[in-house]
C-alpha cells in the first residue's frame, strides 16, 4: 500500500488513524460492478419493513435541514482520508419523519445497482451519521456515490452506502453484499473488524 499516493500518519495525526491504515492525498474509488448514474429528478429513497412504507423524492429530502460535515473516512482496503468535507442531512433528523415499529433492531441499506449493506439500528441512528449529497462543495459525483449516499464515519467505508435508495428496517440482522462475501458484520476500524474469518 505505501507509495506515492499513500503515506504513514505523522505524530500529530496518529490518534486519528486506525491500526493498519495509511493516509492518502487523493480519494480512491473502489466499486464492485458498474457505477450507477442516477438523475436526482428520478432519485428516491424508499422506507419499508418494520416502518410505515414511504418514499422520499429528491425535493422532499432537500427540505430537511442541511449541514456541513468534516469527517475522517477509513476504507477496509487500508487507506484513510482525513478531513473529508461533505454537505448532507443528519440521519437523526431524517428518522424523525420515519414511523418505526418498536421491534426494529437493524436496517438493511439498499442501493441503485443492487448493493446492500447491514447496520444495527444503534450504529445507524447516531448523531454523526448523515446522507451526503455534496463533496468538497460540489455535487457528489456518481463514482463517490452520487447523487446521494450515507456516511457512517465510525465504521469502515463500505458501510457508508453509495447510491442509497432504500432503507429496510428489520427485527434481525440480514447480511449485505460484502458481509455475505467475507467482510465483517460490523466493520469497526479501531478494532480492525475487516473480515469475518
Amino acid at each position: 500500500m505505501p507509495g506515492k499516493s499513500f503515506y504513514k500518519a505523522n505524530p500529530e495525526q496518529r490518534d486519528r488513524v486506525p491500526p493498519g491504515q495509511y493516509l492518502t492525498n487523493g480519494f480512491p474509488v473502489l466499486t464492485y460492478g458498474q457505477t450507477p448514474v442516477v438523475d436526482s429528478k428520478a432519485w428516491e429513497l424508499r422506507v419499508w419493513g418494520l416502518a410505515t412504507p414511504k418514499a422520499f423524492s429528491w425535493s422532499e429530502m432537500m427540505e430537511f435541514p442541511q449541514q456541513e460535515f468534516t469527517k475522517d473516512f477509513h476504507c477496509v482496503t487500508r487507506w484513510s482520508k482525513l478531513d473529508v468535507q461533505w454537505t448532507g442531512i443528519k440521519i437523526t433528523d431524517f428518522m424523525e419523519r420515519v414511523e418505526l415499529d418498536p421491534k426494529a433492531t437493524h436496517v438493511l441499506q439498499h442501493c441503485y445497482g443492487d448493493y446492500t449493506t447491514n447496520l444495527s439500528l444503534e450504529d445507524f441512528v447516531r448523531e454523526e451519521n448523515f446522507f451526503a449529497f455534496r463533496l468538497f462543495g460540489e455535487p457528489l459525483p456518481a463514482e463517490h456515490g452520487g447523487p446521494m449516499r450515507t456516511v457512517v464515519p465510525h465504521l469502515y467505508a463500505w458501510k457508508s452506502a453509495k447510491w442509497i435508495n432504500g432503507l429496510e428496517f428489520r427485527d434481525r440482522e440480514e447480511l449485505g453484499f460484502w458481509e455475505r462475501n467475507g467482510y465483517h458484520r460490523r466493520g469497526e476500524p479501531w478494532s480492525e473488524e475487516r473480515y469475518s474469518y
